[in-house]
């Protein structure tokens, strides 16, 4: 079975979150809610998941507000972020382009996102979009800060970036990424070239692994049967 782009975010993502006691994922997140449910069946049901915006997979009656209320009591483990723009040290751009607050580009606004990057422990970000124009050297406007100052309390920050290209993992203390893989039929020089902070590049990368059978089978069947309640478009692109 070859496994499509989405397949391989999704499996590369539910990788990344093993050992998660309870993951959430917030609204319009298709691949990671999907990769959050694959995680979940991977680990044989330990794994706790909440959707916002799901009334099957979620146990919250007050969505966001119960969110920000569990993240603080450290009761979860793993959360995704995303941005129109986010920079080498893993700031996140919610709110606009350009001179803020005369800027020419705005957003809905960063919401929770501040508060929870401080908060969970294993913060993902995701961005399918891999350019210069998304992956930047500084954000025009920090909605969400990736790093802090040494004397400033933080359990929570990021964790890994993946893209429609590759994988990074961050290092908190160097304030940086790392790349890790890059998807096929993508290249290591595509990625440099599609990416506007620096990176460290390890002498040899790897290729992201393919997901298997089992979990392209996971991935296909029960898992999009699962998502379908929240998107079922999605759902069914990943079924057909």
């Amino acid at each position: 079975m070859e496994a499509s782009p989405d397949e391989i975010l999704i499996a590369v993502i539910a990788r990344l979150l093993g050992g998660s006691r309870h993951i959430a994922v917030g609204r319009a997140s298709p691949i990671p809610g999907t990769a959050a449910l694959l995680a979940r069946r991977q680990s044989g049901g330990r794994t706790r998941v909440s959707i916002l915006g799901s009334r099957r997979h979620t146990a919250w009656s007050e969505g966001s507000k119960e969110l920000f209320d569990c993240a603080a009591q450290g009761r979860i483990d793993a959360f995704f972020l995303s941005g129109a723009q986010i920079d080498g040290e893993a700031n996140v751009n919610l709110v606009a382009i350009g001179g803020y607050p005369q800027s020419k580009v705005r957003f809905p606004g960063s919401y929770g996102s501040a508060y929870l990057y401080y908060l969970i422990p294993r913060v993902i970000l995701f961005r399918e979009e891999h350019t210069p124009r998304t992956l930047v050297p500084k954000v025009d406007f920090v909605s969400a800060a990736g790093t802090s100052a040494g004397n400033v309390y933080r359990r929570g920050g990021p964790r890994a970036l993946v893209t429609g290209k590759a994988l990074f993992s961050f290092d908190r203390e160097a304030r940086r990424f790392r790349l890790d893989s890059v998807h096929a039929p993508h290249t290591a020089d595509e990625v440099e070239d599609a990416t506007g902070f620096d990176f460290a590049r390890p002498a040899k990368i790897p290729e992201t692994p393919l997901p298997g059978a089992e979990a392209l089978a996971l991935i296909r069947g029960p898992v999009a049967e699962e998502i379908a309640e929240t998107y079922p478009l999605f759902a069914a692109g990943l079924a057909a």
